[in-house]
């Protein structure tokens, strides 16, 4: 699987172990985080990550900030992205199986790194279920 990794000055450990965690799978990942806790801004960090989801050029994105919220914004941008914000290992089932999310948005200050790497290993192997959700997710994007 090719996956498309973002982080503030609140994930980088996460996506360090995250990152090891996936090579250690076999899957290629491209890393666009900051390796240092000093502040920036999450934006320059998700645009890439979305951009690429966007794009089709990887299956799916990581994004890990704080919260999880201003991330999700900026990639909820892009018409092709769907980002969740999963602070459990259940909503993380339930972002791929009902709303067919290909970002998984992470809460660094409201999650531990083990349990970060649960719910990413959930977001990788969890299938949208389609169905009656299908017509629910072709209503996300606009059409402007």
């Amino acid at each position: 699987m090719n996956i498309s990794i973002g982080n503030d000055h609140a994930g980088p450990e996460y996506k360090l172990e995250i990152l090891k965690y996936l090579e250690s799978k076999g899957h290629l990942v491209t890393n666009y985080g900051t390796d240092s806790t000093d502040s920036v801004d999450y934006p320059d960090f998700v645009h890439p990550v979305a951009k690429d989801v966007n794009d089709k050029k990887v299956d799916f994105g990581i994004l890990i900030c704080g919260s999880a919220n201003g991330v999700a914004m900026t990639a909820n941008k892009y018409q092709n992205v769907r980002a969740g914000v999963c602070w459990t290992n259940e909503i993380t089932e339930l972002t791929r199986q009902h709303n067919n999310a290909n970002i998984i948005c992470i809460p660094a200050r409201f999650t531990s790194v083990p349990q970060a790497i649960k719910m990413v290993d959930t977001f990788l192997n969890t299938e949208f279920e389609g169905g009656r959700h299908q017509k629910r997710v072709d209503k996300i994007p606009l059409s402007c």
